[in-house]
């Protein structure tokens, strides 16, 4: 029997943005994965939200690596030279904190950053080898588990996973531990991973944090419906959508929603596709759990890690836990 030709879709219709946008608002509720958030604008705009005063989160995890930067390198290298990667690095930020302390320890360190953003890599670059030019950058343009796979070479020494900004607290806890043990599995035993954590808190202070009075977090979330006009010759019209923020107390997360004004249609041309919303209708963009001590326990030692030290803030705002591969 001779096999029957199938028609072949258009290269963009299989592209990421598109098998995400094309199953996601085909769901009930709509959803949209807070990858596609990382465009070129989009990594400005959350630059610009995490100096936001009503931001806590980059600030106080600043703060927490600034007094223990030396701690948490030297049990992290375990008295051998130490390598560091980050996911999701973007301009890499407060990383120098940690890079400089390597510095002290052992007279240089290679820093291999992973972000799907190759400008923000390339930024960060340039301001770290001017700042540190005992640090050799080398970036991964990829995302998570591909870029970890692309350091997966072996070291002489010690590697340290960065996954700092409470960015595992964008998964679902079943996806966070999948996360995780795809990070454990390319790192070998004693190998360190610093985990970042934005903790449980009142829920004012929260909801301040992803709806601040300048709109800067609104423009991030409605930057989605750019993409996706631009990607995939869409119709959005962002004055039809509003940011909404959302405390879910059964789940322990800040939802980020994009909620329709009327009721409308919205074509995807690229896509061949056509998406009605009823008024008051949301697109489900982010999640942003918040944790308890014993919440990252349990997740870091399911994904294959034993917890060694941890330093907060004052206020136990944010938390900072190293554990090592087992």
């Amino acid at each position: 029997m001779s096999a029957i030709s199938l028609p072949k879709l258009p290269a963009i219709a299989s592209s990421p943005v598109a098998v995400e946008v094309s199953s996601g608002l085909i769901e009930r509720p709509k959803t949209l994965s807070p990858w596609l958030f990382y465009d070129e604008a989009g990594s400005r705009l959350f630059e610009e939200i995490t100096e936001l005063p009503e931001y806590y989160v980059t600030r106080t995890e600043r703060q927490i690596l600034a007094q223990h930067a030396d701690e948490i390198v030297a049990a992290a290298a375990g008295g051998r030279d130490l390598s560091i990667i980050e996911l999701g690095a973007g301009t890499a930020t407060k990383t120098g904190l940690l890079l400089n302390a390597a510095v002290g320890l052992q007279g240089s360190v290679t820093y291999y950053p992973i972000d799907v953003s190759k400008t923000a890599l390339e930024e960060a670059r340039t301001r770290l080898e001017e700042e540190l030019p005992e640090v050799t950058v080398e970036p991964i343009v990829a995302d998570y588990t591909e870029g970890m796979r692309q350091n997966g070479a072996s070291h002489a020494g010690r590697r340290l996973v960065l996954y700092i900004g409470s960015s595992i607290g964008n998964f679902s806890p079943a996806d966070a531990i999948e996360v995780l043990r795809g990070v454990r599995a390319q790192l070998l035993p004693g190998d360190c991973l610093l985990l970042g954590t934005d903790m449980v808190k009142d829920v004012n202070l929260l909801l301040a944090a992803y709806d601040d009075a300048a709109g800067v977090t609104a423009k991030f979330n409605m930057n989605i419906l750019v993409r996706i006009n631009r990607e995939l010759n869409a119709n959005f019209n962002p004055k039809l959508f509003r940011h909404r923020a959302r405390w879910n107390e059964e789940h322990s997360r800040i939802e980020m929603h994009l909620e329709s004004l009327l009721a409308q249609r919205v074509a995807l041309r690229a896509l061949d596709m056509e998406v009605r919303f009823g008024l008051g209708e949301t697109i489900h963009t982010e999640n942003s759990y918040k944790f308890t001590d014993q919440r990252v326990t349990i997740l870091l030692t399911r994904a294959g890690f034993k917890l060694r030290r941890q330093w907060s803030d004052p206020k136990k705002w944010f938390t900072v836990y190293l554990a090592a591969a087992n």
